[in-house]
């Protein structure tokens, strides 16, 4: 009897926390309901500049950039630069040993001079029969005149190839990178020695898709933010917009090319990543609001102007990125809106 007794009461004392609890959890999602529903991000309505604005990522390249490889291998004799020295057009970077190329030409020097002495006793015997040629002198005569003209090839290529064991900086510029920069090691001619860039001529590069690229053209006006230096606003021109697509890319892309002011302040370096925006169109002392503050219903959009009660319905004009025009006879600058 008492274990009959003991259950009913603890029944009813489980059911009574039960309900505490659900009616506990309740109230307080009613009281965070509420207090969310008080709480309202505020802001106003503006007057100045609204933009239409295409934001393309980049970074910054050189028009004239050149890695320098020798055209033949060997062991390098002579290192003459560093990295971070300045070079003018003809300065000596590297060269390799010449020894066995400086041999080879002086060989083909000697096998010309040889070949040429040959056409010339072929000449001299052949004089007054320019008319009256048999096949056996024409026969002597075209094997003298084809050994000399080999004999002169390889003198080109023997110059050419010792010529190839100097590099020279091929313009005005900053050494960015020396492979080996003691000499003695050997080189292969596959291996690139040092890279030269102009940094009078660097750019911005982006690249825009056959949907973007349409919107842009020479001459327009771009604002770069670069990610090593996000406080500064740098205004470029677009001075160059490919005509074909980037043959390396996968989709269909278009290279972009915006110039970049010379700042004393910013240091540039090839590889810098950062945004290009585009202005495509702007409009002058607009209305507008954050992006985020204008709504919609059935009747069209709308701002609210008290905390969640009155709504006044606007036209959109200009819609950025990040601002957008507001139209209507009922609004005016510095009022407050809420979202």
């Amino acid at each position: 009897m008492m274990k009959k007794l003991f259950r009913k009461i603890w029944r009813r004392k489980w059911f009574l926390l039960v309900i505490l609890a659900i009616t506990g959890g309740g109230f307080l999602y009613y009281r965070q309901g509420q207090q969310k529903k008080n709480e309202f991000e505020e802001s106003e309505i503006k007057r100045g500049q609204v933009r239409q604005e295409l934001v393309l990522t980049g970074e910054i390249d050189a028009l004239e950039r050149a890695s320098l490889s020798f055209e033949t291998s060997g062991k390098l004799i002579y290192v003459g630069v560093k990295e971070g020295d300045r070079v003018r057009r003809g300065t000596l970077l590297g060269k390799l040993d010449t020894t066995s190329l400086n041999a080879a030409y002086e060989q083909a020097l000697n096998n010309l001079r040889r070949y040429q002495a040959t056409i010339d006793n072929v000449y001299d015997s052949l004089q007054n029969h320019e008319d009256d040629e048999t096949f056996a002198q024409k026969d002597t005569r075209t094997t003298a005149e084809v050994a000399r003209d080999n004999a002169y090839e390889a003198v080109i290529i023997a110059e050419h190839n010792l010529k190839g064991a100097s590099l020279y900086a091929p313009f005005d510029g900053v050494v960015t990178s020396v492979t080996n920069p003691f000499s003695g090691p050997f080189v292969l001619s596959t291996q690139p020695q040092f890279e030269v860039v102009n940094p009078e001529t660097i750019y911005f590069r982006v690249t825009a898709d056959q949907t973007e690229v349409t919107s842009l053209k020479e001459g327009m006006k771009v604002l770069i933010t670069l990610d090593s230096f996000p406080e500064k606003e740098i205004e470029g021109v677009v001075s160059r917009i490919d005509f074909a697509p980037d043959p390396n890319e996968v989709s269909v892309v278009y290279e972009v090319e915006v110039d970049l002011p010379q700042l004393e302040e910013i240091d540039y370096r090839l590889g810098m990543t950062g945004d290009a925006i585009f202005v495509l169109e702007s409009k002058e002392e607009a209305f507008w609001v954050p992006a985020g503050f204008v709504k919609s219903d059935k009747q069209g959009q709308y701002l609210l102007t008290q905390k969640g009660d009155r709504k006044v319905y606007v036209e959109l004009g200009f819609e950025g990125s990040e601002r957008v025009e507001v139209i209507s006879d009922e609004i005016s600058e510095g009022m407050k809106i809420y979202d």
